[in-house]
């Protein structure tokens, strides 16, 4: 079976989430998005009645009913106020985002075909019917006038927010530009949504279509016995049975690099990661060079010098400037500290006699022989305790120390693939507070990397019912193999609460405005929550409630936790200068503005910026642009990437106040979910921050953080992006 059979098998696997019916004219068929309810537990999408017929005409529909709900808006007689102009804007659009916000979830989770047709054709409408709303000029002179008068209106602090977050939105969509700009605006929209699409698409397939295949076993010395048991069943369901096959899924590129003692096997996985999509047919380097013009254009019609100015604008950073002055602060300590690293890793390979000079795909394993030589630390010991089923009941152990909530699981409730578990989230009262949904291990037909995303937004009606979110956090962790379970790399832990945080801040979220609830803050902010998460992780109280061995069930012992104490800023430099090095690079890309006739070439580009910055030879970007999604995939992180940084100087000199008060001080995390969790985007992000920490946040925590300065504190936890 081939990587296009096997993404076909894994899509029809999963739907035992979508009805069987697809194409088939079913008779009688209620399309379930355009019924008033699911008539589900909690409302949950009911998955196995859902066919792919149902998402054009669904889709449709809700565009045509909001425009029927913004056209009365505009024509609505009376004066604008924030309920019947604000509040009706915010009730808007439901329908569409019903069934968008499925649609969005299956088609990055169980990608297929069918999929492909309906975003094909969805997304050109969608994005013109946004475009049209932004650009509304009946829309805007009512939102002005709201806007204009709110000093004198008696709005509450959060109507307020919504007030001026809803005119600044217009005013960044083009609301101000003329009709031709504004045609022209929607155009470079449209364009853009096209390539975001097509990127996505060519970063799966080039995925999917890399593989390493082994058959000597005497190349895979080094390799932890899951590693090999996983390639040997991945080889199993390629056809090649007797072989082992490594691809570029974090679960199987990562060992391979980190343990592998064949340096040539290393070699050939770390440049088919570094050059992921980026020649022959699913080649990203000429999407990325439209992708570049496009924002350009757009940035100029807006009135912004370049892209990344518009995109920072609107956020806490106001400038990529200051950005890139954060950054450098971290930047320099950090690639100072790789110089130490390679030489540490150049000393033991001299040791061992092994002849060679550290180069970038050594980077991995010599960190890890490192580690085990410093610390007599080896992870593939320590994830014996990491069961994905132990680190599932870690972080729910945490939200119930820190926040009181308890997790039941709901066996029997509305799934879209057999290896989702569904939880029904409550309260310290035992009222339901959210569904939460867990999506963990790699498949063919789902995209790369961890995230968080909702599949029903909640908001406070003052005049009817209480929404309540559905959450769901996916990953691309370590599967079982054989007889044994998935046991999760360190990294993959911190993932884990790194992405159930952000599943807090959508769970626990009492804004009343749906555009202001739980995650609907600025960029700037968004990671605090994932990332203060992390923290627990790694300390001793917590693991003492969750890391048993997986054979034992014996809780894991002192002495291995103080070695991953001591080894917890370990290979630091690298980690730091990656991330760091991939923001910078994200920045620049947003200050590139081409002349239309100039074709920019992405490898040109990179190796410029790496130049400019003094780049370490042995150290990579830890996106190479064709394969960065989080800025070329979406508008999403576009000069934005940053953040993960910038919200880390919020978590650690946030962690900083829990350490000292004790983990799971009351007080202290009463305090976190009032001003940030539950608050979402309702409040300015810098006043909840303060507000719970009482000053300013400084680089200097993170820089401990990670131990690039030199510091007596302990608090040392870090997790990756």
């Amino acid at each position: 079976m081939n990587m296009k059979q096997m993404a076909l098998a894994a899509c029809v696997i999963a739907a035992g989430s979508l009805a069987t019916s697809c194409g088939s004219g079913q008779k009688e068929h209620d399309n379930p998005f355009l019924q008033p309810n699911y008539g589900t537990v909690y409302d949950i999408p009911p998955f196995d009645k859902i066919s792919y017929d149902d998402y054009m005409p669904a889709i449709k529909q809700g565009i045509a009913e909001r425009k029927a709900e913004i056209d009365a808006i505009v024509n609505n007689p009376a004066e604008p106020d924030f309920d019947n102009t604000i509040l009706a804007m915010e009730k808007s659009g439901r329908t569409l985002s019903k069934v968008m916000l499925v649609f969005s979830a299956l088609n990055e989770t169980d990608n297929c075909p069918e999929f492909d047709a309906i975003d094909a054709e969805a997304t050109p409408l969608t994005s013109r019917a946004s475009d049209e709303i932004m650009m509304n000029p009946g829309l805007f002179a009512r939102v002005k006038s709201v806007y204009d008068r709110r000093d004198s209106l008696g709005l509450a602090p959060d109507q307020r927010k919504a007030v001026e977050d809803t005119y600044n939105r217009f005013v960044r969509s083009g609301a101000l530009l003329s009709d031709a700009d504004k045609e022209a605006l929607m155009e470079v929209n449209g364009r853009l949504a096209d390539l975001y699409m097509q990127f996505g698409r060519n970063l799966l397939a080039a995925t999917n279509e890399f593989e390493i295949v082994v058959d000597d076993e005497k190349r895979l010395a080094g390799l932890p016995e899951s590693s090999i048991a996983q390639a040997a069943d991945a080889a199993k369901e390629r056809g090649k049975e007797g072989k082992w096959v490594f691809t570029l899924h974090a679960p199987s590129r990562l060992p391979l690099l980190q343990y592998a003692d064949d340096r040539d096997l290393r070699q050939q996985m770390y440049e088919g990661y570094i050059n992921l999509a980026s020649s022959g047919q699913y080649d990203n380097g000429p999407v990325i060079d439209k992708i570049v013009h496009a924002r350009a254009e757009k940035a100029k019609l807006l009135g912004y010098p370049d892209y990344a100015h518009y995109m920072t604008a609107n956020v806490m950073a106001k400038t990529p400037e200051n950005a890139e002055n954060l950054l450098m602060q971290i930047w320099t300590p950090a690639i100072k500290r790789v110089d130490r690293e390679v030489a540490e890793m150049q000393a033991l390979a001299d040791r061992e006699g092994a002849g060679i000079t550290i180069a970038p795909h050594d980077y991995y394993y010599y960190a890890e022989k490192v580690r085990r030589d410093k610390y007599a630390l080896d992870e593939d010991e320590v994830r014996a305790y990491f069961s994905v089923d132990n680190v599932r009941k870690g972080i729910f152990t945490m939200a119930k120390k820190l926040y009181g909530i308890s997790f039941v699981e709901l066996p029997d409730a509305p799934r879209y693939h057999p290896e989702v578990k569904v939880y029904d989230v409550r309260d310290a009262e035992n009222n339901h507070l959210a569904v939460f949904m867990t999506d963990y291990f790699p498949r063919p037909s789902k995209r790369q990397g961890a995230w968080m995303s909702e599949m029903q937004i909640s908001f406070i009606d003052d005049n009817g019912p209480v929404q309540r979110p559905i959450v769901y956090n996916v990953g691309n962790f370590t599967r079982p193999a054989g007889d044994t379970p998935a046991l999760l790399t360190l990294d993959e832990v911190e993932t884990m609460f790194h992405e159930f945080g952000h599943g807090l801040h959508g769970m626990l979220s009492k804004a009343r405005l749906r555009s202001q609830s739980g995650t609907n803050v600025d960029r700037d902010m968004v990671e605090l929550p994932s990332q203060i998460h992390e923290h627990w992780a790694l300390e001793p109280e917590l693991l003492k409630d969750y890391a048993f061995h997986y054979k034992t069930g014996e809780v894991i012992p002192d002495d291995l936790v103080a070695k991953l104490q001591a080894a917890s800023t370990h290979n630091q430099g690298f980690v730091t200068t990656e991330l760091a090095g991939a923001a910078l690079l994200d920045l620049k890309w947003g200050q590139l503005n081409p002349a239309a006739d100039e074709t920019v070439n992405a490898v040109d580009f990179e190796a410029r910026v790496a130049e400019e910055l003094n780049m370490p030879s042995q150290v990579q970007f830890r996106y190479r642009s064709p394969y960065f999604r989080h800025i070329f995939g979406s508008d999403g992180y576009a000069s934005g990437y940053y953040t993960y940084l910038y919200a880390e100087v919020l978590d650690t000199d946030g962690f900083e106040l829990f350490a000292e008060k004790g983990i799971f001080d009351p007080e202290t995390a009463a305090s976190f979910k009032r001003n940030i969790l539950e608050a979402g985007g309702s409040v300015d992000p810098m006043e909840a921050y303060v507000t719970f920490r009482g000053h300013q946040p400084s680089v200097d925590a993170l820089l401990r953080n990670r131990g690039l300065i030199d510091t007596d504190m302990s608090i040392n936890h870090k997790g990756g992006k």
